[in-house]
């Protein structure tokens, strides 16, 4: 599973609409929807109700978001760390 893929999934969810999804993203919304897709079918689970109206998140993807916010979290966290490691700045003899 691919962290873009949980990153769409949030936004997905939070805007409740493809497009507008797609715009914060700075995606089309065709490549969104196809990654969407590819997420549902690894997946194995239908993660949106698709209407005229916009996209609302099924059981199955209510019941991943929190999980799917926890790892881009981490994953965030550990890039920070990464960046800026603890001893920067010190010299290696200190």
């Amino acid at each position: 599973m691919e962290l873009r893929r949980l990153r769409y999934l949030c936004a997905v969810a939070e805007e409740g609409h493809l497009t507008r999804a797609a715009e914060r993203l700075g995606l089309r919304a065709s490549s969104l929807s196809q990654q969407i897709i590819a997420l549902e079918r690894e997946l194995d689970a239908t993660l949106f109700v698709r209407t005229q109206a916009g996209m609302t998140p099924t059981a199955a993807a209510l019941a991943l978001l929190p999980h799917a916010r926890r790892i881009l979290e981490e994953a965030e966290l550990g890039a920070r760390a990464s960046a800026t490691p603890p001893w920067a700045g010190r010299s290696a003899s200190a």
